[in-house]
């Protein structure tokens, strides 16, 4: 099985991802984790460099080759979604703590406003079942839960203990 952990930059993926990593447990899934912008930036899966986002650009169809042969895997990154997957996990998070979250990391205003709106606009969640298909997508809100309340709403996705769930978050409010 492959599962995408996805979403908007700020939303919890790698933290929540590190967290599942460390439960008791979670090892006996068999699935590999790929914390796939590391992967990128380690092995030079890119194509350029966007100086106004400050930011690579994959290369996907070498990231989709260099992960072609593993079969139990578990992705992370906001670009996950754009691999093949058997499920597909979009973290969510209110605009406004998100954008709260990127500032107090560093990013700019400018980018963290960006991704705010992408997010409120359902940009990856859209992406991501155009790709996959609504029966495969798998939402979690992660404005007030902690990483591990969050990895473990991971867990029951990748032990099927939950039902996919593609278009229960709206941050219409945020518009």
């Amino acid at each position: 099985m492959r599962v995408a952990v996805t979403g908007t930059p700020g939303t919890g993926k790698t933290s929540a991802v590190e967290a599942l990593e460390d439960e008791t447990g979670f090892g006996e899934s068999g699935l590999e984790v790929v914390h796939l912008n590391d992967l990128i930036r380690d092995e030079d899966l890119w194509d350029e460099r966007d100086e106004a986002r400050d930011s690579l650009v994959a290369d996907l169809d070498a990231v989709a080759e260099r992960l072609a042969d593993r079969e139990e895997l578990l992705v992370e990154s906001h670009l996950a979604h754009h691999l093949d997957a058997d499920r597909v996990v979009v973290l969510r998070c209110h605009p406004e703590e998100l954008e709260r979250r990127l500032t107090e990391r560093g990013e700019s205003d400018a980018k963290a406003a960006e991704n705010a709106e992408s997010e409120a606009l359902d940009v990856i969640l859209s992406e991501t079942v155009n790709r996959h298909g609504v029966e495969n997508v798998y939402e979690v809100e992660t404005t007030d839960r902690s990483p591990d309340e969050v990895a473990a709403a991971i867990a029951a996705v990748v032990a099927g203990d939950r039902e996919p769930s593609a278009g229960t978050v709206s941050y219409i409010d945020y518009l």
